[in-house]
């Protein structure tokens, strides 16, 4: 493929906030924006939305892309053109939506799957992580849940009876916790407190569930604020441990503050509990492997926008797997209805992916994982 002229425009993200779409060879691809943001992912734009528009739409590029690995030609040429010491310094959003919109029409030039030019064989679909009821900054219920996310992992190995036993315990979380109201990622809002929903889950047959704690966001001055009481580091390491063993948490995010790489490393996890990295990690390189290093986590949050670079998103996969942590490709709460996560977590061999239950922009995900379920079974 020659990929001459690109096309990028402003498009409203599923909160009505401005983000970007490139387009190639009429193919689409459009970044989502991040509400609540870990000050150490990379910068959405490079000087504004509107710079990368004018640089995008104005330059040629002429570079010949047959392969996922020819996207290194793509960020040497942008360090070039716009005089960068890192592609990534042209901003997350930019370079994501560019990247995916070349690996899209390269896809539809080569007369395949998104996912199969990542990966020809994918040896297991992702599992979904729906996120169910929602707290945190996230939610406007006034007595809502300091933690910011609560959420239903199915155990099927099929995307298609996956997406079924979200959608219904969606359903069904509607008339038990009382609720009218959905968030910006289509889950809940509930007046009740932590406990009481992991009770209200733990009842549920057959199917996993977690938090994201989101620490960061009550974290003030060496303490964590709940609604109702102060606790000191060592007094939230031991409330977390509390939950997760009382109640059988599976997942875990960022149970603590996103520069409390030693306090990770207390919260409790083994095979069947995943203490998972996101504000923590924030999708870069140096802090996955200072979180090895210091053995932070056993699961890690991937956010394409965090980082922008879709090689060093490869490069994650890779010491995530050598180092046996469980990855998660993640949405963020302001989507657009672009469906390449499923593909991108399909064709990366993600262990999971999060991209919410209902709306939409969330629905639009699941319904390619389930897509790119048939796609393998009449292949294999």
């Amino acid at each position: 493929m020659f990929l001459k002229e690109v096309h990028a425009r402003k498009i409203p993200d599923s909160r009505g906030d401005p983000t970007i779409e490139v387009a190639i060879n009429g193919v689409k691809a459009s970044s989502p924006s991040g509400k609540s943001k870990g000050k150490h992912e990379t910068p959405s734009f490079h000087k504004s939305l509107e710079w990368n528009l004018n640089f995008l739409n104005k330059t040629t590029f002429n570079l010949e892309i047959n392969s996922f690995q020819d996207l290194k030609k793509v960020e040497a040429f942008i360090r070039k053109k716009a005089k960068l010491k890192d592609a990534k310094q042209f901003g997350a959003n930019a370079l994501f939506a560019l990247e995916c919109a070349i690996l899209k029409a390269l896809a539809k030039e080569q007369k395949v799957a998104l996912f199969q030019l990542l990966n020809k064989k994918p040896r297991k679909l992702p599992i979904p992580v729906g996120n169910a009821i929602e707290g945190g900054l996230h939610a406007h219920e006034k007595n809502h849940p300091v933690f910011q996310e609560f959420l239903l992992i199915p155990k099927e190995h099929s995307p298609k009876k996956n997406v079924s036993i979200l959608t219904n315990l969606h359903a069904k979380l509607k008339e038990i916790v009382k609720s009218n109201k959905k968030t910006d990622e289509g889950a809940w809002e509930a007046a009740i407190h932590e406990e009481q929903i992991f009770e209200i889950f733990s009842r549920f047959k057959n199917i996993r569930f977690g938090t994201d704690v989101a620490a960061s966001s009550f974290y003030s001055k060496g303490n964590y604020i709940h609604k109702n009481k102060i606790l000191d580091r060592e007094t939230q390491i031991r409330y977390i441990n509390y939950l997760i063993k009382d109640f059988n948490i599976f997942y875990c995010e960022d149970p603590l503050d996103e520069e409390d790489f030693k306090g990770f490393s207390k919260v409790f996890r083994d095979k069947n509990h995943l203490v998972v990295g996101d504000d923590l990690t924030a999708t870069q390189i140096p802090r996955l492997k200072k979180a090895i290093r210091m053995k932070s986590i056993n699961a890690m949050i991937i956010k394409p926008n965090q980082n922008g670079s879709l090689i060093e998103l490869a490069e994650i996969f890779k010491i995530c797997k050598k180092n046996d942590i469980k990855t998660i490709l993640s949405h963020r709460s302001g989507e657009t209805l672009d469906n390449a996560l499923a593909d991108l977590a399909v064709g990366f061999d993600a262990d999971y992916i999060k991209c919410g239950i209902s709306t939409k922009w969330r629905e639009v995900k699941l319904k390619r994982l389930i897509e790119i379920e048939k796609i393998l079974k009449k292949t294999n």
